[in-house]
């Protein structure tokens, strides 16, 4: 005789209250150990966050000088930076200094300008020499105080700025427990895993060690290709305007923490769309072929939640959430059709 279904499957309402109780406080002890860390190295993971805007806004500073007179120049612009490979440009290095300290400038003069002032500051010691042939330039290192606050001015003027007393150590405080949260994910949810578990049957569970392994990839491709590829693009794109305007960008370190958290969890969600067709799938809300019978209707779907997901507002920037899309869309129907529906009580079923 095969074993009931419902044989030792029931909790009282008591017994559920005291194991979600234990999860949760293991789920919490889990979390605050990761926290101390993050903590610990919040200046590392402020510098990870910071990094794309920082390096936009020096690639911004270097197409200062270029001359933009309007939208599709602009545009044009930008894209042909991108074709030639010009859209991350890299500062040329400093070159070291004797001194071995931030006071130290090196200039490259050539000796007969050099020996040219000179003459004219004492001609009667210095006489005057003509310019040799093929003459090059000599690297001279100049020491000053002032070429520091110079330098530590100009580097702050690319940097993200807070504008009360407070912001600072709030944003550390919040950078430390968003990626707590975070590095401290596998352990909530196995956490709640293990709480859940215990009421499912088998078959349910195979469905769950399936899906939950796929959500976390798709969700951290999303995640990933937001802020290695759309977010560096993106900033290019629109801080390339205050070049045609004519205006500084000064970027609040607020406002930014709170969009490169937002804008790569938007992303993460849009990448779970294989998942959400399987699952639609799975329950018979449609089939594969509505999938491709509305191909288009979802395309135009896909057009409207690519246009409210990216905060660009530009065709560019919107192509960077609609293309995935549009290829996770045919990655569902293929799912969809080669992961065929079986009996989800198969297993359950008496041999």
């Amino acid at each position: 005789m095969s074993k009931d279904l419902f044989d030792e499957s029931t909790m009282t309402f008591g017994e559920h209250l005291e194991a979600l109780r234990i999860h949760l406080f293991k789920a919490v002890i889990g979390t605050v150990i990761v926290m101390c860390g993050t903590l610990y190295f919040g200046n590392h993971l402020v510098d990870v966050i910071r990094t794309p805007i920082d390096r936009a806004l020096k690639r911004n500073k270097l197409y200062n000088e270029e001359e933009v007179t309007g939208f599709w120049t602009q545009v044009t612009s930008f894209l042909d930076r991108t074709k030639k490979g010009e859209a991350a440009p890299v500062p040329p290095p400093q070159e070291p200094t004797t001194a071995g300290d931030r006071r130290t400038i090196i200039v490259h003069v050539k000796p007969s300008d050099l020996l040219r002032a000179l003459h004219q500051g004492d001609p009667k010691r210095f006489p005057e020499t003509p310019a040799a042939a093929g003459e090059q330039a000599v690297a001279i290192p100049l020491a000053a105080q002032e070429f520091r606050e110079f330098r530590i001015t100009t580097e702050q003027a690319d940097r993200p700025v807070t504008l009360n007393v407070q912001e600072a150590f709030m944003m550390y405080i919040k950078v430390s427990l968003v990626s707590a949260l975070i590095f401290a994910s596998p352990w909530i949810f196995y956490q709640a895993w293990q709480f859940v578990a215990a009421g499912l049957y088998p078959h349910e569970r195979r469905y769950v060690h399936v899906y939950l392994p796929m959500s976390l990839g798709l969700f951290l491709g999303g995640v990933l290709f937001c802020f290695y590829l759309a977010l560096p693009i993106l900033l290019d794109f629109l801080l390339s305007y205050n070049t045609w305007l004519g205006v500084t960008a000064t970027i609040r370190l607020s406002e930014w923490v709170g969009f490169v958290i937002l804008l790569p969890l938007m992303f993460g969600i849009c990448f779970q769309l294989p998942l959400v067709m399987l699952f639609l799938e799975r329950i018979n809300l449609f089939q594969v072929s509505d999938y491709r019978a509305r191909r288009r209707l979802a395309i135009f779907v896909m057009v409207v939640v690519s246009m409210i997901v990216n905060p660009g507002g530009d065709v560019g920037s919107l192509l960077l959430l609609f293309i995935p899309l549009v290829i996770l869309y045919e990655v569902g129907i293929l799912l969809c059709d080669f992961w065929k529906r079986q009996d989800p009580f198969e297993e359950a079923l008496p041999s």
